[in-house]
């Protein structure tokens, strides 16, 4: 091997070995997040604030809960903000993750065109309400996706004791997508849907849909934050994602979270006013 060779191959193991040391030391933090905390623009108001006193560089990966919950299995994320208790309790009894803490909460609600062809009512229960849907085969619109939203949804058809499942491709319809496309398909087919309310505030292009059904406990809809169970996952920044917790769940990042909104509407109420 020529004397000008090994230079080069001696500045090149020292350029990756720069490099290597400059990515183990740069403090970042991946959150495996439900699609509702991004659209709504939360993420855009607060993790600016987190990143300039931390410190901390923090991406977010936002999609379905189901999917969010996946992907932290396989040690895709240093930290979970999703809303399915059941499965984020199921999720830490699995061994994948350590600690639950309720973060904030919001519901969700029906949406649909103004001429309501079901005719539901803010008076009814909400077995009634879907099942007037179902009735009168109403075009309703489903995430279909495994998601905390979908999740709520087959939830409240079972309360209704009514399975829409054999109706899908006739009045009752899955995208398999997130709640901004399915928001798209269900008001350009003037169709019924579930939607959470932050994400429903934010978004912009209505048309002549608005809220038909809202105000019931089955309507609920608390997010939690889960931390990753380092025996599990021993590749991730557990240290910026314990920060980030113990931050968000602090005086400090529950009063920004209830000090946003959108258009004069608080969006997120805080666990730990």
């Amino acid at each position: 091997m020529n004397q000008h060779l090994k230079i080069v191959l001696y500045l090149v193991l020292v350029f990756n070995i720069f490099s290597l040391n400059s990515f183990a030391s740069e403090k970042s933090l991946w959150i495996q997040s439900t699609t509702s905390t991004r659209d709504s623009g939360l993420y855009g108001f607060i993790l600016p604030i987190f990143e300039k006193k931390f410190n901390i560089k923090t991406y977010v990966v936002a999609v379905g809960t189901g999917q969010a919950l996946q992907n932290a299995k396989n040690c895709d994320g240093d930290v979970l903000i999703v809303h399915s208790k059941e499965l984020e309790l199921k999720f830490i009894n699995d061994g994948y993750g350590t600690k639950r803490n309720n973060l904030m909460h919001n519901d969700f609600v029906i949406i649909g065109p103004s001429r309501n062809p079901a005719e539901i009512s803010f008076n009814d229960d909400i077995s009634i309400t879907f099942n007037k849907i179902a009735n009168t085969k109403s075009i309703f619109v489903s995430r279909g996706d495994n998601s905390g939203t979908h999740l709520a949804e087959m939830n409240i058809w079972n309360i209704a004791k009514f399975d829409p499942v054999p109706f899908s491709g006739e009045w009752y319809l899955n995208t398999g997508q997130g709640m901004g496309p399915t928001l798209n398909i269900a008001i350009s087919m003037n169709a019924y849907s579930l939607t959470d309310r932050s994400t429903w505030l934010r978004y912009n292009n209505k048309l002549n849909h608005v809220v038909l059904y809202d105000d019931d406990i089955h309507l609920f809809n608390q997010y939690g934050i889960v931390t990753i169970n380092k025996n599990h996952c021993d590749n991730l920044n557990h240290e910026s994602a314990q920060i980030f917790t113990d931050w968000i769940l602090s005086k400090e990042g529950q009063e920004l979270i209830g000090s946003f909104k959108v258009n004069g509407r608080q969006l997120f109420k805080p666990n730990h006013e």
